[in-house]
C-alpha cells in the first residue's frame, strides 16, 4: 500500500515538471524567435525588455533561460538551420557549366535573402562570439565546398577562375548589391547571372 500511495504521489509532480519543462521550451522558442525579429529589422543588440515584450515573457525569464548570448546565438544558429533546409535541399539541375551556373544562384539568392539580415546582425557580435566566429567560418567553408561540389572540373580545377566565382557568389558580394548598391533582388539577381 505504501508503493501505491508513493507512485501516485510521484505522478502529479512528474506531469508538473514535464508541464514546466514543456513552458520552458515555449519561453525558449519565443525569446529566439524574438531575437531573430529583431535581427531581420536590422537591432542586433535589442535590450533584455524588448526581447522580453516581444517574446511575451518576464525580463528574468530572459536571463534565465538564457545566462549567457553564447547560448542564445547556439540556439538562433539551429533555428536557422532548420529554416534554410528546404533551399539547402533544391537540387541543381542542368548539363551545362551555364545552365549549373544559374541553378547555383538560383539556390544562393533564396539563401541569403533568408539569411542575410541574420547573418548581418551575428557578423556585428562576430568578434566578441567564439560561437559566431566558429559558425561564420563553417558557412564560409560550406558554400565553397558547395559551390565546388556544383561546378565543372575545368572551372574547379583553375584555382583563379574558382576563387573569383567564389568571392563574386558571396554573400557578402551580395550584401553589398542588395544594401550597399541598393538593388532589387531582381536587378541584383540579373548582374549575378551577367
Amino acid at each position: 500500500m505504501a508503493k501505491t500511495n508513493l507512485a501516485k504521489m510521484a505522478q502529479p509532480q512528474t506531469r508538473s515538471t514535464d508541464g514546466r519543462r514543456q513552458r520552458s521550451d515555449e519561453s525558449r522558442r519565443r525569446i529566439v524567435d524574438a531575437m531573430l525579429e529583431f535581427a531581420r529589422e536590422g537591432d542586433a543588440q535589442p535590450s533584455a525588455e524588448a526581447v522580453a515584450e516581444r517574446a511575451g515573457v518576464g525580463r528574468r525569464t530572459v536571463f534565465r533561460l538564457f545566462n549567457d548570448m553564447e547560448s542564445l546565438y547556439r540556439e538562433m544558429h539551429a533555428v536557422m538551420l532548420v529554416r534554410i533546409e528546404d533551399i539547402k535541399a533544391i537540387p541543381v539541375k542542368g548539363d551545362t557549366a551555364e545552365e549549373r551556373l544559374q541553378w547555383i544562384i538560383e539556390r544562393r539568392v533564396r539563401l541569403y535573402e533568408e539569411i542575410m539580415p541574420i547573418k548581418a546582425a551575428a557578423d556585428t557580435q562576430r568578434w566578441h562570439s567564439p560561437f559566431l566566429q566558429a559558425a561564420h567560418e563553417q558557412t564560409v567553408q560550406l558554400l565553397r565546398q558547395m559551390l565546388q561540389f556544383l561546378l565543372p572540373k575545368d572551372v574547379k580545377d583553375d584555382a583563379d577562375k574558382f576563387e573569383a566565382l567564389d568571392a563574386a557568389l558571396s554573400l557578402d558580394t551580395w550584401r553589398r548589391l542588395r544594401k550597399d548598391q541598393k538593388l532589387s533582388v531582381k536587378n541584383a539577381r540579373r548582374v549575378w547571372e551577367k
